[in-house]
């Protein structure tokens, strides 16, 4: 049974950490959130200490350190600008760090956060559960047995409806998002990657506030990506049929079938990493590099192989 505190415990994603934690035969001893919005922990830990003040909650954990009680592991999934501090607040407490995507929003926090792993012997893993995925490794397969002369063409179409609030809330702050490429598209720049090798070109044809779409030219494919929280982007047979969210990736004109599978991916995830595995900070980096270059990278407009949506 190892030993778990949880950083964001009121966040979207939260729950599914709480699941994976309890389901490994872990203990979860304590969590920080600054909203008190986190009855969700009743359903699986309603034993575990919380704090709304991070002060106490560092205190508590220093304590517990002190007496022998070591904290095993930090879940993080407060928002993306404080994953870097609170990776390093749990290295500094001589435990590993499992953190939600996007691992940190600049290239350069990853050599930080790699020197203190170096000090202090303990790991940094990232989410990176689209790896797991039946259907994404089946395809990965295919394409590391085909021809290395020829490149895949990909298009990678992501419209997630959002309402007002998320422009209020840090999601629609890009020093505190690294703004929608990051927040929404990183785990899907990551598979790519990952399945079709480093980037060799990266475009930008559109960057506003709640849409973007570029161009990546992959080792082994041409990608164009749309990427909106515009609800009127949707396709018509979507609204039509009520729904706001259209997730498309197509390769070679065929659609890649992976609309289910989902619900076990953070299980997975934290199996994987307690039996060994898991995908540590020099995973992260390619990913990290390429929304990095997109968010700082100006568009250029409707020129060369740009995304349909875009129009």
């Amino acid at each position: 049974m190892y030993r778990f505190v949880l950083l964001g415990a009121a966040g979207f994603v939260a729950p599914r950490h709480m699941k994976a934690i309890k389901e490994s035969g872990s203990q979860l001893i304590a969590a920080l959130d600054p909203k008190d919005s986190v009855g969700v922990i009743d359903s699986y830990f309603p034993e575990s200490d919380f704090f709304i003040e991070f002060e106490r909650f560092d205190r508590h954990v220093d304590k517990l350190r002190r007496r022998g009680k070591m904290i095993d592991y930090v879940s993080i999934c407060s928002p993306n600008y404080l994953h870097d501090a609170h990776i390093r607040f749990a290295l500094r407490n001589q435990a590993h760090a499992i953190c939600e995507k996007p691992l940190v929003l600049n290239p350069w926090n990853i050599d930080g956060i790699e020197e203190l792993e170096k000090e202090t012997g303990k790991n940094v893993y990232n989410i990176l559960q689209l790896r797991l995925h039946p259907s994404i490794i089946e395809l990965k397969n295919k394409v590391d047995k085909g021809a290395k002369d020829q490149k895949a063409d990909v298009d990678l179409t992501y419209i997630t409806s959002r309402g007002r609030w998320y422009f209020i809330s840090w999601k629609g702050d890009v020093h505190k998002s690294g703004g929608i490429a990051t927040n929404i598209g990183i785990h899907f720049f990551d598979m790519l990657i990952w399945i079709f090798g480093p980037v060799q070109n990266n475009v930008v044809h559109l960057m506003e506030a709640d849409k973007a779409s570029g161009f990546l030219e992959l080792k082994n494919a041409r990608v164009r990506w749309f990427l909106s929280v515009d609800e009127s982007n949707l396709p018509h047979e979507q609204i039509e049929e009520g729904q706001r969210t259209f997730r498309s990736i197509t390769v070679n004109n065929e659609e890649l079938e992976f609309s289910g599978g989902f619900t076990d991916l953070h299980n997975a995830s934290y199996q994987d990493i307690l039996n060994g595995g898991g995908f540590k900070s020099s995973h992260a980096r390619p990913s990290i590099e390429t929304v990095f270059n997109i968010r700082n990278t100006p568009p250029i407009g409707l020129k060369g192989d740009y995304h349909p949506f875009v129009k």
